[in-house]
């Protein structure tokens, strides 16, 4: 199905007053995340469709930003709707106690896309808690404490979750309390801002991965129950591993008897141009967190794949985990038609070509031509423009951890591609280009061009 097809739903006429109101009633009574409460005021959305959403105003906007990474098949698809609405009739909720025909299915055909020996599903309500559910996996299945993840990661908002998170949101949470402090960090690959000097990406391989080796023997390998890695990096960068890393971290979790953790809440189900991300480079993890793409966030649902060994541990030993929600009807019957839809319409394979020939060249054309891009990265439709203020120093577009005033050269970045209709995805210095897998070349061409005239602005903040 066409994007254009998918967009089927007429907006609506403006209605200003409507728009007042839904605002008036949020500011009353809505507590935002990751906000201080005064210093935000959320755009009232009246409706969306396909790879578009409208405000109250009047004002559409092409989603380059999937929401929060997550409508991966685009808004409103008919057949999901649909395929909501028919169970909501037939069976609304269900405890998971019971075995159900849409949970079932749902994790048959999750499984028939992860890599060979995982064939089971834990279902979850999202990625936090798939994470947190992974993680307590790993702990009773190795009999060990700890867990290593990257500096430059994000893996969810609950204790262990934010906890592992590398970039600054966990600052706040560890002196509010809440902190695992089983859970260590190292640095992963990023070769345009290498930690380990590296000038190629065989460099940056092997140096990456012996500071892991070195970190896993000082840490105490006999001590850590698994390595978590987002296979690519999300909202810290879109870092696509070099060549070989991630066969190395499988190695080494080998080596010392570690849980490999592969976390694909946003890279999964799609988004790279892949099932899953880790099937571009042919490794299989012990355990695959997911969420978001599963059911292109229509209804809240996550989960860990699980392989054989790991369920093994658990055939004649109670698993010490549990949610009331686990494996909700409505949002399993969401998955299994997002996963159908995916197949029948070649979503997965219409992300791989708009990557190849339509993200791919376009970004580094303009990486070549805006002196405020320092270096355009990705893979299927899943994109980061690293935007610096000098591209000899590399040194960002804003600082690391940018707020307020600091903020403001991305913040007029941000405001000139919703001017042109555009709704891109911002972290720090980086315009990240994340839209629905089907969204239409000419659809991704017209947001590319939004983009090329908030990188004129972008361009203003250059420092000779």
């Amino acid at each position: 199905m066409t994007d254009s097809a998918l967009a089927a739903h007429a907006v609506p006429a403006p209605d200003p007053d409507q728009g007042k109101a839904v605002s008036e009633r949020d500011r009353a009574h809505v507590f935002h995340s990751w906000s201080a409460q005064d210093q935000v005021a959320p755009l009232p959305i009246a409706g969306a469709s396909g790879s578009r959403f409208w405000d109250y105003e009047g004002n559409n906007y092409l989603d380059f930003a999937s929401q929060l990474v997550f409508t991966n098949i685009g808004h409103q698809h008919p057949k999901v709707v649909a395929a909501i609405q028919e169970q909501a009739a037939r069976l609304c909720t269900i405890s998971p106690s019971f075995a159900n025909d849409k949970r079932s299915e749902a994790a048959e055909l999750i499984t028939s896309h992860a890599p060979e020996g995982l064939n089971r599903v834990f279902f979850t309500n999202a990625g936090a808690d798939a994470i947190e559910n992974a993680v307590r996996m790993a702990r009773v299945h190795t009999g060990r404490p700890k867990v290593l993840t990257a500096y430059r990661s994000y893996h969810g908002n609950t204790a262990t979750a934010i906890t592992m998170t590398g970039d600054p949101r966990r600052w706040a949470n560890e002196i509010a309390g809440h902190h695992d402090s089983a859970v260590g960090h190292f640095f992963g690959p990023y070769l345009y801002r290498s930690h380990f000097y590296a000038t190629t990406e065989a460099e940056e391989t092997e140096r990456a991965l012996d500071h892991l080796e070195q970190t896993i023997v000082f840490e105490g390998s006999g001590t850590i129950a698994a390595i978590v890695l987002e296979t690519v990096v999300g909202t810290n960068g879109i870092l696509v591993p070099p060549p070989g890393y991630l066969a190395g971290v499988r190695a080494l979790c080998d080596k010392y008897g570690i849980v490999y953790i592969a976390d694909e809440v946003m890279a999964g189900f799609g988004r790279t141009g892949a099932w899953f991300a880790i099937d571009h480079w042919d490794v299989t993890p012990d355990l695959i967190t997911f969420a978001k793409g599963v059911n292109s966030g229509y209804v809240p649902l996550g989960g860990v794949i699980i392989s054989d060994a790991i369920h093994d541990t658990f055939r004649n030993r109670v698993f010490p985990g549990g949610l009331t929600y686990s494996g909700h009807p409505l949002a399993c019957a969401a998955a299994v038609a997002t996963i159908t839809v995916m197949r029948e319409e070649r979503i997965v394979e219409n992300a791989a070509w708009l990557g190849e020939n339509v993200f791919a060249p376009t970004l580094r054309e303009f990486a070549e031509r805006h002196p405020s891009v320092g270096e355009a990265r990705g893979i299927g439709a899943f994109w980061a423009l690293d935007l610096v203020k000098n591209r000899d120093s590399r040194e960002m577009l804003v600082p690391y951890g940018a707020s307020g005033a600091a903020a403001a050269p991305m913040n007029a970045v941000l405001a000139e591609c919703k001017k042109h209709g555009t709704w891109p995805f911002t972290h720090f210095n980086r315009l990240q280009l994340t839209p629905p897998l089907n969204m239409s070349e000419a659809d991704a061409r017209k947001g590319l061009a939004a983009i090329d005239k908030a990188l004129s602005v972008a361009d203003q903040y250059v420092e000779a």
